[in-house]
């Protein structure tokens, strides 16, 4: 198997992030695994309750990916760690830009890569 830089795994987030901005749930769900696990501060989210996000459009306006980091866990398995600043869309509004860390589990299956788990931390404010 070819070791995929950081910047594949970047691109492949980014298509995730992509279809959250244009609401596009096929997308979405093309990218995760069908076992796709979310932690978040809300708590547990599967692969159809992401998908499900989606139905009344999209729930961002915007996205940057920044500071990537890349764990090779097997020939099979990364862990792409990065800073999301992003505008959410809520009840069809954009709000203000906020900021998370991010850590998304992709694995090789069959010969696609999926998104199998993903964790959000949302940034808080360095300690002075």
């Amino acid at each position: 198997m070819e070791r995929q830089p950081t910047e594949f795994f970047v691109a492949l987030e980014s298509r995730v992030w992509d279809a959250l901005v244009r609401g596009d749930a096929d997308a979405d769900a093309d990218l995760l695994a069908t076992d796709f696990l979310g932690v978040y501060a809300t708590g547990f989210a599967d692969r159809s309750d992401h998908v499900d996000e989606l139905v009344d459009g999209p729930t961002m306006a915007s996205y940057s990916i920044t500071d990537a980091r890349l764990i090779r866990v097997s020939t099979s398995a990364v862990l792409l760690c990065y800073r999301a600043d992003y505008v959410a869309v809520r009840r069809g509004q954009a709000g203000s830009e906020e900021t998370m860390y991010v850590g998304s589990l992709w694995t090789e299956r069959e010969g696609r890569w999926l998104n199998v788990f993903s964790q959000d931390t949302p940034a808080v404010p360095a300690p002075r």
